[in-house]
């Protein structure tokens, strides 16, 4: 099992390095982040020519835009909470390409 993360910059700073490049072949996208809360804030994920960059703040025009509390994601990349059932109960909100939503957990390890 992987180790569990203890905060969402660990999380984004290591997104790179959990990258699958081989599950971004022809995926072109920018991901949002959006963590409210303790320990919080905006980071994007820029995925393209199978590379994945990995920056603070706000993207100037995301394809997707994922919303939840800091904890709440990181609950999500541990294991401890399903990302669909996140969803369905309102902690995970998605807006734009849902598609790209579905693609995340295969283009990181």
């Amino acid at each position: 099992m992987a180790e569990t993360a203890s905060s969402c910059k660990e999380v984004f700073d290591n997104m790179p390095s959990r990258f699958k490049k081989d599950a971004a072949k022809g995926l072109s996208a920018t991901y949002q982040f959006d963590l409210s809360g303790d320990g919080g804030g905006q980071w994007h994920a820029v995925i393209a020519n199978e590379q994945c960059e990995v920056k603070e703040g706000k993207a100037a025009s995301p394809n997707i835009t994922i919303s939840m509390t800091a904890k709440d994601y990181l609950d999500m990349v541990n294991g401890k909470l399903n990302g669909q059932m996140a969803f369905m109960t309102g902690k995970l909100k998605i807006a734009g390409d849902m598609g790209l939503a579905l693609r995340l957990q295969s283009l990181f390890g």
